[in-house]
């Protein structure tokens, strides 16, 4: 499906830095990003994009250099301020992770809990985020097909179109359909799925069955697991939520958004400290 390509992108950018690094015979990787005296190589941002999947490889290759950049101001400063000779380890901490904690807890400063009113303000502003989940009850008969398998996926898209124009003039065989065809489980109910949420099943198939209407689709729905034959037999909008509901969650999402942005600012002061070059070759 197209949310995994970049991954895979990824994945290849990573493998040929590593081999480019290979044929340097023990060379450093290229450099384009220094901190302070610090180089970063393509190699640490390559093997660090890994954890900053994005839409296209240059965002994801972006996102690794800046996690690397501030990482190593965060690592400067710890030095500078000899954290490492006090700092206590919590849980499963390296002596970096419990450092740069420390350091945080330190400098950065802490500003008093969003009040009520912030609340409500937010609240106010922003009605149209506050509903309870849609939900779908969907039947389906999955015929399945590996993701990599073309020549299968071809012909289980094949059947399940054979399958729809067969339903759409006889509709009461869709349980004997799901019962003879389905891979799912479900087949043993006539494929029914129950009351779904989003989160509840693949993203790829739920991002298709949320924009059905009602009654039979008329295409097959595509998922890594092959195609499926969906009937939507109800739809429900989430029902706006009031304000005592959402209070706690709106409270804490402001006081993350302004910790987030002191931490920013603090960073920001680090830079300057120490100097960064390159980060023209980064900012995309």
């Amino acid at each position: 499906m197209s949310s995994s390509s970049p991954q895979r992108i990824d994945a290849v950018q990573i493998e040929e830095a590593l081999q480019e690094e290979k044929r340097s015979f023990g060379q450093p990787a290229p450099c384009l990003l220094f901190v302070g005296e610090t180089a970063i190589s393509e190699a640490d941002i390559a093997r660090e994009m890994q954890f900053h999947s994005a839409l296209t490889p240059a965002q994801s290759r972006t996102e690794a250099a800046r996690a690397l950049m501030v990482r190593e101001l965060l690592r400067l400063e710890c030095e500078r301020l000899q954290i490492a000779e006090s700092v206590e380890r919590q849980n499963d901490e390296s002596l970096e992770e419990a450092c740069i904690r420390e350091l945080l807890e330190r400098e950065v400063v802490e500003h008093a809990a969003p009040t009520e009113t912030d609340c409500l303000r937010y609240f106010e502003q922003n009605r149209e985020r506050f509903r309870a989940p849609d939900r779908l009850r969907v039947r389906h008969i999955l015929l399945p097909a590996a993701a990599d398998d073309t020549e299968h996926r071809v012909q289980a898209r094949a059947q399940a179109e054979q399958l729809i124009a067969q339903l759409q003039s006889n509709p009461v065989l869709f349980a004997d359909f799901a019962l003879r065809h389905s891979a799912c489980p479900s087949k043993e109910q006539g494929g029914e799925l129950g009351w779904l949420q989003r989160g509840q099943t693949t993203p790829e198939f739920e991002r298709q069955a949320f924009r059905l209407p009602e009654g039979l689709a008329d295409f097959p729905v595509e998922s890594r697991w092959g195609y499926h034959i969906v009937w939507v037999d109800a739809a429900e909008q989430g029902a706006a939520l009031d304000f005592a509901a959402v209070q706690t969650p709106i409270a804490e999402y402001l006081a993350l958004q302004v910790h987030q942005s002191e931490v920013q600012h603090y960073v920001g002061e680090l830079q300057a400290r120490y100097g960064v070059q390159g980060w023209e070759h980064f900012d995309a």
